[in-house]
């Protein structure tokens, strides 16, 4: 399988696209970050000093998988449809467990729009809450679905 970024003689290269069907396009990436007991009690109870920790990381993601195009040199920009981005506290982690979901009506995939989502909002926590705890860990980002194009469906395990 040929990588589309790279052109014959191996120079990075933005794809055209312009030959691609125009068609309903889903991404979903999940990752999540574990932290101390006492920082998920801080955030699940809204303790934390600079506010509302799950509220304000939903609308980072959400202002990042806007930006995507800015931050990954090859990235198109896109028509975004809809941009999610759910937290869901996890007092098994502890942490949080972090979904975003983009759509879009266009010739190119919201795969890199989903990923860049969840990335920001789990650095958007810790951003919040790291003077009481440094040691968080964000991890186990991935793409959990994709949907549309010609490649077509593909669902994580």
């Amino acid at each position: 399988m040929a990588l589309t970024h790279f052109d014959a003689e191996g120079r990075a290269h933005m794809v055209d696209v312009s030959d691609k069907a125009v068609t309903e396009r889903i991404a979903v990436a999940e990752n999540h970050i574990r932290m101390m007991p006492e920082t998920f009690e801080i955030i699940t109870k809204g303790r934390a000093k600079k506010g509302d920790v799950m509220g304000v990381a939903r609308l980072a993601g959400i202002m990042a998988a806007k930006q995507t195009s800015s931050l990954i040199p090859l990235c198109h920009p896109l028509p975004i449809t809809k941009v999610s981005v759910d937290l869901e506290p996890d007092a098994d982690l502890p942490g949080l467990r972090i979904t975003a979901t983009v759509k879009t009506t266009g010739q190119t995939g919201v795969e890199m729009e989903a990923l860049t989502a969840a990335s920001v909002t789990a650095l958007t926590v810790y951003d919040m809450v790291k003077a009481v705890d440094k040691g968080m860990e964000i991890s186990g980002l991935r793409v959990t679905l994709k949907d549309g194009g010609k490649s077509g469906r593909y669902e994580a395990e």
